[in-house]
């Protein structure tokens, strides 16, 4: 038995070196290089695709990039489409440009508002307004001039616009400087009853004030924008009377000014003018009258000019009135009533012959003409 135990110890012996060689071998030396990620395989960009991305540009990014909000400590805000602030609060908007051009609420300048301060810098525009109200919301826009000479134009590529809220719990609608206001009603084009708003939070309604009842709005036909108003799409004579809107923001509800809607129908285009002579035959010494009327839309204004015997010559005064008014045409429909009177309170004979009436619109002109001749 024993010698059958060292016979195996000694086949083992001589076994194990052979064994332990060939796994030596096995184990080569590595190439210089092996198991190492090769260049090509690093060439997956991410940098560059990251570049890629950032090349499309937004044109509507573009157009507000030049318009800021200076913030505190030198800091800057890229403005968004809209703005809320508090009334009382002061800000100071920054457009990139050595030739800047602005916009804002018409009343300031109306009333040249020495809040307002607007300059222009080396590279940028300023607008500083100070100790808000709620009657300075609105839209705040600029734009960069292209100048050739004298001729200037907006550059439509370099734009920014912002409408900025100056929320006022004492004032939910922005303040007007009227109680009441006219809106006319054009069956083809839209009619905005502009009760605006000081927050965009705030929940508001329309209502018509006889027979007393909320007008609901459709998201179609009537819709409701914080910067506009109520807006009737497609108007018509049935949405005529007085109107007026209530709205709500975390308090007691406020009621805005009174809106008559008038409804009307006249067709678009030059002015509708008829002329008319009284007497058209006159006597030396008689008075005469020469009236030219327009029928119109409620809110066109109308300019007329005259061309008479001795005009040229500034050898014959006149007297001439001009006035307007609105008149009721039946069925809901209102109408404008534009006049131009020329008066000669001393007929003479060079008086007599044509008498030539222009008037004009931002439709077109018109011209009529009659005679007055000597009896």
């Amino acid at each position: 038995m024993r010698l059958w135990v060292l016979l195996s110890l000694l086949l083992l012996q001589e076994t194990l070196p052979h064994v332990i060689g060939q796994s030596a071998k096995s184990k080569r030396p590595k190439e210089p290089g092996e198991n190492k990620i090769k260049p090509i395989n690093k060439k997956v960009k991410p940098k560059g695709l990251k570049m890629k991305e950032r090349e499309p540009v937004d044109s509507s990014s573009k157009s507000q990039s030049i318009l800021m909000q200076v913030m505190d400590k030198g800091r800057f805000q890229k403005l968004t489409a809209t703005l809320s602030l508090s009334a009382g609060q002061s800000i100071e908007l920054r457009c990139k440009g050595s030739n800047v051009t602005w916009s804002y609420p018409s009343y300031l300048d109306t009333f040249k508002d020495s809040r307002l301060s607007i300059k222009q810098l080396d590279r940028y525009g300023q607008l500083i307004l100070t100790n808000s109200t709620a009657a300075d919301t609105g839209e705040y826009s600029c734009w960069l001039q292209l100048c050739n000479g004298n001729k200037c134009r907006k550059d439509e590529t370099k734009t920014g616009s912002t409408y900025i809220f100056f929320t006022d719990k004492e004032e939910l609608f922005v303040p007007t400087p009227s109680y009441f206001e006219i809106v006319y009603l054009n069956p083809d084009k839209p009619a905005v009853i502009p009760c605006r708003v000081t927050t965009p939070l705030a929940k508001v309604t329309l209502h018509r004030e006889f027979p007393a009842e909320e007008i609901e709005t459709d998201e179609t036909n009537i819709i409701y924008d914080a910067k506009k108003g109520f807006v009737y799409q497609h108007p018509t004579s049935d949405h005529k009377g007085i109107v007026y809107c209530k709205a709500e923001s975390q308090g007691a509800p406020q009621i805005s000014i009174k809106y008559h809607l008038l409804y009307v129908e006249v067709p678009r285009g030059p002015p509708s003018a008829t002329i008319v002579a009284s007497p058209s035959r006159a006597k030396v010494s008689d008075g005469i009258h020469v009236a030219c009327t327009v029928l119109g839309e409620p809110d066109v204004d109308v300019n007329f000019s005259w061309q008479y015997p001795g005009q040229e010559q500034l050898e014959r005064p006149v007297i001439i009135q001009n006035f307007w008014r609105l008149i009721n045409r039946g069925t809901g429909h209102t109408t404008r009533i534009s006049k131009s009177v020329l008066i000669i309170e001393d007929f003479e004979a060079r008086d007599a012959g044509n008498y030539i009436c222009i008037a004009q619109n931002l439709q077109g002109t018109t011209t009529v003409a009659t005679r007055v001749e000597l009896n």
